[in-house]
């Protein structure tokens, strides 16, 4: 009996120091940020669970109009996307505007209609986008935001040749280096610039939504201001100066970091390097991310980026045409896809095939009640 005890006591003591009886191991990585909002923290822990086992499905829309490729996923599948993007965006200016009108433009007409101005500013814009959020997020959907940004010099508002730049024009290395060093005109520019897109995450986050925050994408190509520049003093520097003054200055707690390449494809004046030249470390990133276009989905593209992260997540953060069915069963590890707005008009029976792969999860299969995510009961057997 009093040997019965001793092992009682020895239990009850391993709990009290650490060893808890009812916890479990976390699964996955913790967010880089060890300040994460509780939602945070639960999205990421949701994208962990799934790994490797479903992909999400997900579908961007342009701030001009936030609904109307959601619209043509349902209308071809009788389904709604999990993830649902847009863009902080620009707005263009000048005569060749019709040129830029394919990235979305909020200023402009949704892609592919008449080219006009809409004539709305940017903060009905930037506040219509943070509003369609809340809305999407009340239904359950996981929201993730990018920006096409102007050079900070121009604030947000620019000709789009000042965002492509090609690799002809890129920002010098006196110029990069006074945009990365604290201080400079061109880095109070760039904080300025930062500031105005800050004030619209602090609503997300004072609303308790989590944002997957996928800044400066596709760095390794060489058609944006911010691409092409490799090593430790290049993008690398850009991306940790970003995460410390959104994270440490503006506290914002809600963003899980998605750090958000372009599938490296060696085509003479578009080309993109390799994944790790531009990678700045497990400690500044949550995600890891590739875009995917001419349907080129190289199992290395998948298998590189997930022998970069050691370990962490990847996804597919924008993709033109969907993979077909034999590429997605072969590269199972990806979180989810987005589809880039008219893409998704490219191919109806694949989109069909792709939404209805047992490997993905669309809305409906989500259980968000008490906002948290979780698949439905017949799904979450693992």
């Amino acid at each position: 009996m009093r040997k019965n005890k001793l092992y009682i006591l020895i239990a009850i003591a391993f709990c009290f120091i650490g060893f808890s009886c009812s916890e479990t191991k976390p699964i996955g990585f913790p967010p880089v940020n060890k300040n994460v909002t509780p939602e945070a923290k639960q999205l990421l822990e949701f994208l962990y669970s799934i790994q490797g086992k479903y992909t999400l499905t997900g579908q961007h829309n342009f701030v001009s109009n936030m609904e109307r490729y959601d619209s043509i996923v349902h209308n071809i599948t009788g389904k709604y996307p999990v993830v649902w993007g847009s863009d902080f965006s620009f707005m263009a200016q000048g005569d060749n505007i019709n040129q830029f009108q394919h990235c979305g433009p909020m200023n402009l007409t949704v892609p592919y209609d008449s080219c006009i101005f809409n004539n709305r500013s940017i903060s009905d814009l930037r506040q219509s986008l943070i509003d369609e959020a809340k809305k999407k997020y009340a239904e359950g959907r996981i929201i993730t935001l990018m920006w096409h940004c102007c050079f900070p010099t121009n604030g947000d508002e620019c000709n789009g040749d000042d965002i492509w730049r090609w690799a002809k024009n890129l920002p010098s290395a006196e110029e990069w280096d006074q945009l990365v060093t604290n201080g400079t005109a061109l880095n109070i520019a760039w904080k300025n610039q930062m500031d105005g897109v800050a004030k619209y995450l602090k609503q997300l986050q004072d609303c308790k939504i989590p944002v997957l925050w996928r800044p400066y994408h596709e760095m390794n190509g060489v058609w944006f201001w911010w691409c092409n520049k490799s090593g430790e003093n290049g993008f690398k520097k850009l991306w940790i100066m970003t995460y410390d003054y959104l994270t440490n200055h503006h506290k914002l707690n809600n963003l899980l970091w998605v750090w958000n390449t372009n599938a490296p494809r060696d085509i003479e004046g578009d080309e993109a390097g390799p994944y790790k030249d531009y990678f700045p470390g497990t400690d500044y990133v949550d995600i890891l991310a590739a875009d995917v276009y001419r349907q080129d989905y190289k199992q290395s593209h998948h298998d590189d980026l997930l022998t970069l992260g050691e370990g962490k997540l990847i996804s597919l953060g924008e993709i033109g045409q969907l993979p077909t069915v034999e590429q997605y069963e072969l590269q199972p590890s990806w979180s989810w896809f987005m589809t880039w707005g008219y893409f998704i008009n490219r191919n109806y029976d694949l989109v069909r095939e792709i939404y209805n792969h047992q490997q993905s999860i669309t809305l409906d299969e989500i259980d968000f009640s008490n906002n948290e995510y979780k698949l439905i009961p017949q799904l979450n057997t693992n």
